[in-house]
């Protein structure tokens, strides 16, 4: 779960949630059969061989995946029950009679236009023609420049990927940073991998692009475009960084001056770009720089009506979801269905939920915010925050293979985090945005023009830390190495995540684990290299920062082992600072619980003692089913291990799960204390 220079990933988290009546007061009956499931348990598997399965065994085998989901669990039922209280906010916003500009009336009128179905079917293709048309007067590579990089300003750019973020080794400053960019599938191996997996998506994407001309009115000429296309693709994938090289900052740290950076892309007038982005500066940092230096070739080298035609389909595919039920469903059918195998397309009415919060998201986040974050729960959440920050340091004083001077500097990050909590102290504004319930195409670009604006306004000045990078219904965390920031929306602080009337082993084990997972990606492979500041700076001695890379190493090799569908093994370095965050955070967890009153005590609930109440807690959280072919995408991308290893790569390396289950030495999964992994 993390932000910024890194991504964020879903927070995959799973149980049926319950929503926190401020007014509900659980007697010890009611708290266990709301807040624990003992009957998703399953116990013909025995806590040693599998802890995942006997925690959710039972629940894994009878759950049924909706057709309008890739998967299902406990993050799924919460971020529907997050969707159904964003819609009631909606719904009641587009019926009122709100005054023009107010936040009421943008977000009302936002989320009914997209519901307006028969607008959208009578405009059909008409709200893109315009776009098509410019695209149609371009000429030679110098307009093919200037439409590429013109357009971002309306939400339009096409072939530069680009952000305004902090310098990575200046983190007080925002600078211009260019990434690759280009493709339209998920990553590099889907143009090159040559198994039939790989070539049956190839030909569904065929079909798509050429299904999307058609329905644009080209049909003649339609799966021609689509080889043109998949060919140029194919030729910029080859250009592209794996994912687990994007996972290495000094790599992806290239500080440029712009004169520089021309000799590199000698067919691109990269000033003319800057100019047309609205970008005055001297130097950028180029992440990927092999992908512009292969965009530069082709542009010479293809010729420039299959150029054209790749901005055409571009145009159409990015425009897809706010164009006809014809357009929407042939994108589901290959990017849902093919990619991730969803079987159904999801309701309208979320769909604009979700394009409401992505687009006006403090707006609708102030209205959440109001009706559903009880400010005492901000205030229980930083307790617990505070809490395990305390018990970090105090494993950080006693790890063994760290020398005083690193500790020193550790602990010093450690208690510099920011932390953030619920939603922003400040919220945007949406002044420049024009809002029409009858016209869903033209908002989306009003909206997409002020993102952009808002973005180039802070080329050049002082990082802003007080900004948030998710909307407060967000269901996830994230931690930002170049803010040094642990942020926890209101979205998550919510059962099965946490409870006010949950016992202390249930809520240390899911959101006292969740914490520590983003409090130790400030340290794991990737956070340890930025310092208290936010710097990609070397702040280890050379010794430590080696014994670092020996256990990270080792975690690597035991994730590289786990298995599933059909012998397809987990990527133990693209998954490396996901599993160092989920061993460290239940540690570090496990610590801040034994704290507690509960952990003191004897006392069972269920059947289970506290020590067992919380690896229970931690395991059903992370109870999820995933379609096939949505894991088969997330084991090439998602920087998260599968849930079934988040859990039992993480338990048996911990000496307390053995000890709390009374674990044999001939357990399946038994690791012997030597063996044991984890860093912090």
């Amino acid at each position: 779960m993390k932000k910024n220079l890194f991504l964020p990933a879903a927070a995959i988290l799973l149980f049926a949630a319950c929503q926190n009546d401020k007014n509900h007061q659980a007697t010890e009956t009611d708290q266990r059969t709301v807040f624990f499931d003992t009957a998703g348990m399953d116990s013909t598997v025995k806590p040693g061989d599998n802890f995942f399965l006997y925690a959710n065994g039972k629940w894994m085998k009878n759950a049924k995946i909706p057709q309008t989901e890739t998967g299902w669990g406990s993050f799924y039922t919460l971020y529907n029950d997050n969707l159904k209280n964003l819609r009631t906010i909606l719904e009641n916003a587009a019926k009122s009679n709100v005054a023009k500009g107010s936040n009421e009336q943008k977000v009302g009128d936002f989320y009914a236009s997209g519901m307006d179905s028969l607008t959208i079917e009578k405009l059909g293709v008409m709200p893109v023609k315009p776009l098509l048309a410019k695209i149609d007067g371009i000429k030679n590579d110098e307009d093919l420049i200037n439409f590429v990089s013109e357009g971002f300003k309306n939400g339009q750019g096409d072939l530069f990927g680009f952000g305004v973020d902090p310098d990575d080794k200046m983190s007080s400053k925002n600078v211009l940073i260019f990434t690759q960019t280009g493709l339209n599938l998920p990553e590099r191996s889907y143009y090159l991998d040559q198994d039939d997996k790989a070539k049956k998506i190839r030909s569904e994407y065929l079909k798509y692009i050429t299904k999307v001309f058609s329905l644009a009115g080209d049909s003649a000429q339609a799966s021609t475009y689509a080889d043109h296309i998949l060919k140029l693709e194919t030729m910029l994938a080859k250009s592209h960084s794996t994912p687990v090289e994007l996972r290495d900052p000094q790599k992806n740290y290239n500080k440029l001056a712009v004169a520089d950076f021309q000799k590199q892309i000698p067919n691109i007038n990269f000033n003319t770009v800057l100019k047309n982005l609205g970008a005055s500066t001297d130097s950028i940092i180029v992440r990927q720089p092999k992908y512009y230096q292969t965009l530069s070739a082709l542009i010479k080298s293809q010729p420039i009506e299959s150029w054209k035609e790749k901005l055409k389909f571009d145009a159409l595919n990015n425009a897809a979801n706010a164009l006809t039920k014809a357009f929407r469903t042939a994108k589901f059918e290959f990017f849902s269905k093919t990619l991730y195998g969803q079987l159904a397309q999801t309701e309208r009415w979320k769909t604009m939920v979700n394009n409401t919060d992505n687009n006006l998201g403090d707006l609708l986040g102030q209205l959440y915010a109001e009706q559903y974050f009880k400010p005492e729960a901000k205030k229980r959440m930083l307790e617990l925050v505070n809490n395990l920050q305390k018990v970090y340091e105090e494993r950080i004083k006693k790890v063994d293979w760290m020398s005083a001077e690193t500790k020193k500097k550790a602990i010093e990050k450690l208690n510099a985090f920011i932390k953030k909590i619920g939603y922003p102290d400040q919220w945007k504004k949406y002044d420049d945005v024009e809002i029409s319930r009858s016209t869903y195409f033209a908002n989306l670009q009003s909206a997409r023009k002020h993102s952009y604006k808002e973005m180039m306004a802070k080329l050049g000045k002082t990082v802003d830390k007080t900004e948030w990078f998710m909307t407060p219904p967000t269901v996830n965390a994230y931690y930002n190495p170049a803010y040094n920031e642990i942020v926890f929306p209101a979205g998550i602080l919510q059962f099965p995540f946490f409870a006010f009337n949950a016992d202390d082993a249930i809520n240390y084990g899911a959101i006292g684990a969740v914490i520590g997972h983003e409090m130790t990606h400030g340290f794991d492979d990737q956070g340890r290299q930025y310092d208290a500041a936010g710097n990609l700076k070397e702040w280890w001695t050379k010794e430590d920062a080696a014994k670092f890379k020996t256990k990270a190493d080792k975690v690597v090799a035991l994730y590289n082992k786990f298995t599933l569908l059909d012998n397809q093994h987990v990527n133990g370095a693209l998954t490396l600072g996901e599993n160092l965050a989920d061993i460290g955070g239940l540690n570090i967890a496990y610590d801040a619980f034994k704290l507690t009153d509960q952990a003191k005590s004897d006392k069972k609930i269920d059947g289970f003692t506290p020590d067992q109440r919380f690896f229970l807690g931690f395991a059903q959280v992370w109870r999820m089913k995933t379609r096939d072919e949505s894991m088969r995408v997330r084991i090439k991308t998602d920087p998260h291990s599968p849930e079934m290893f988040r859990v039992n790569g993480t338990v048996y390396n911990m000496e307390a799960f053995y000890k709390a289950f009374n674990i044999p030495t001939t357990a399946k999964m038994y690791l012997a204390p030597e063996n044991r992994l984890g860093v912090w």
